[in-house]
């Protein structure tokens, strides 16, 4: 068994961060290795035979107000601008989500939505964002009434769907990620840098390894009885790492149905989310993300299920109190594998933005070295 100094368990977005970290600066080989049979984790995409950019996991922006994690990823690729817009079908119309003035317009008579929207600049703050469950906190009639129609309307059944509980069951900081915008801005997102790698995240990871220090084998599941390394740097789950001892961290899936459609378009837009109708939770149209041409489109409906081993992939840790101290148990056993280092989303059982990901990669790189 050869002797290994550097061993990266992923070739997800962390994994190649700190594998490159690793042969960039320190200039020493680094072994990366991934149970899957392509690099990207679930960042991966590629082109189908129409040459449409695929997300096969699912649509991928990258946002982010980090300085650092931009120009390091901008060393890697060039980049496709593009402000993510999504709509929500409610109540028969398209309504732009997260909720908005222009969403007051949409689903209120005009008297109505004009009152409400004054009373939001006036109490929020022309260009603030608050979430939902502050928003219910108010102490007016109309608003109340705003957050309750909002609440049931865009949050509790998509929440039933995507999550399998309520969202008063989950860690406040999920409803938090979307908020209610005093603007007319349909953004979705409101980061500095907001953007899509222009040849794809494949290229983009695949350009992060391309270090000559850097071995990558795929189809290659992590067992530490088959490798010999002086230091492991683990993005898979960390409950699987320890065989489940302690019982095993739940998860969301996801489930996608990508079909081919022969019209040049689906929808108007890349992303339409369906919180009260239907199994799925949106619909995305992969060609809106690199603004591709084509004369058929291509579209993926998404089911959410709960994870199970063996049948789906891993997704979403689900932010709740018992999960987080199970996996809190799991740490103390992580303090006693001193050459093994968790991070990534699974490794750190954290629902984690790509930029928060790099980052978290680029720091512990520093911690460590």
């Amino acid at each position: 068994m050869r002797k290994i100094k550097h061993l990266v368990v992923g070739a997800g977005l962390s994994g190649a961060v700190m594998a490159e970290r690793i042969a960039g600066v320190l200039n020493e080989p680094v072994l990366v290795i991934d149970a899957r049979g392509h690099i990207g984790g679930n960042c991966f995409d590629y082109r189908d035979k129409n040459g449409i950019c695929i997300h096969k996991y699912g649509p991928h922006i990258f946002h982010t107000s980090n300085g650092e994690v931009w120009h390091y990823l901008s060393r890697f690729t060039k980049w496709h601008p593009f402000f993510l817009k999504v709509q929500a079908y409610i109540d028969g119309k398209m309504v732009p989500f997260s909720f908005n003035l222009n969403s007051l317009k949409k689903c209120f008579p005009e008297d109505m939505a004009q009152r409400i929207s004054q009373k939001l600049i006036n109490i929020v703050g022309y260009g603030n964002r608050l979430s939902i469950l502050k928003l219910r906190e108010q102490d007016d009639a109309d608003l109340s009434f705003l957050a309750d129609y909002i609440y049931r309307k865009g949050f509790l059944n998509y929440y039933k769907k995507q999550w399998g509980v309520t969202p008063e069951e989950l860690d406040p900081a999920v409803a938090e990620r979307v908020p209610v915008s005093v603007s007319t801005n349909d953004d979705y997102f409101v980061d500095r840098y907001q953007a899509i790698p222009q040849d794809g995240y494949t290229k983009m990871i695949e350009n992060i390894l391309a270090h000559p220090l850097i071995e990558v084998r795929l189809n290659t599941p992590y067992d530490a009885e088959n490798f010999e390394a002086e230091n492991v740097y683990y993005t898979g789950p960390i409950d699987e790492f320890f065989n489940y001892e302690l019982g095993e961290l739940p998860y969301r899936s996801l489930e996608f149905d990508i079909r081919e459609e022969n019209t040049p378009y689906f929808q108007n837009g890349v992303v339409v989310s369906y919180p009260n109708n239907y199994d799925f939770t949106r619909i995305c149209e992969h060609k809106y993300f690199l603004n591709d041409k084509s004369d058929r489109t291509v579209i993926s409906l998404e089911y959410p299920a709960a994870f199970e081993r063996g049948k789906n992939e891993r997704y979403y840790p689900v932010p709740q109190d018992k999960n987080l101290e199970l996996y809190n148990r799991y740490l103390l056993l992580a303090e006693n594998c001193k050459n093994v280092h968790f991070f990534g989303r699974l490794g750190d059982y954290r629902y984690y933005n790509m930029d928060v990901a790099v980052a978290r990669a680029l720091a512990l790189f520093k911690e460590l070295y």
